[in-house]
């Protein structure tokens, strides 16, 4: 059974940085790609960034100069790095995998940012 473990959320004042990360339970590199979504209150879930087996990343225009998606294959851990937080940056954060057979999903952590 593939699970995918978030943590690092919390309340942070606008300004402030967390790292959020993301846990599997088997190997990284088993995942063609794995993202960070988003989703904030009567809002859609929104793609925030990903990062490809190949280590390639993208990050969505609204975070691309503030955050930052990497992964420690020897941990098998996918982090979101998030400096300069906005209060519109709250939501809560999903963790997703994609193995090239079906998809993946972490539980969610709450990324609360106060102005």
């Amino acid at each position: 059974q593939v699970q995918l473990v978030e943590s690092g959320g919390g309340l942070v004042q606008a300004g402030g940085s967390l790292r959020l990360s993301c846990a599997t339970s088997t190997n990284i590199v088993s995942f063609n790609r794995m993202s960070w979504y988003r989703q904030a209150p009567g809002k859609e879930r929104e793609l925030v960034a990903v990062i490809l087996f190949g280590g390639y990343t993208s990050l969505a225009d609204s975070v691309k100069d503030r955050f930052n998606i990497s992964r420690d294959i020897a941990k098998n851990t996918m982090y979101l790095q998030m400096n300069t937080l906005k209060p519109e940056d709250t939501a809560v954060y999903y963790c997703h995998g994609h193995n090239g057979i079906r998809d993946y999903w972490g539980q969610g952590t709450q990324v609360t940012v106060s102005s």
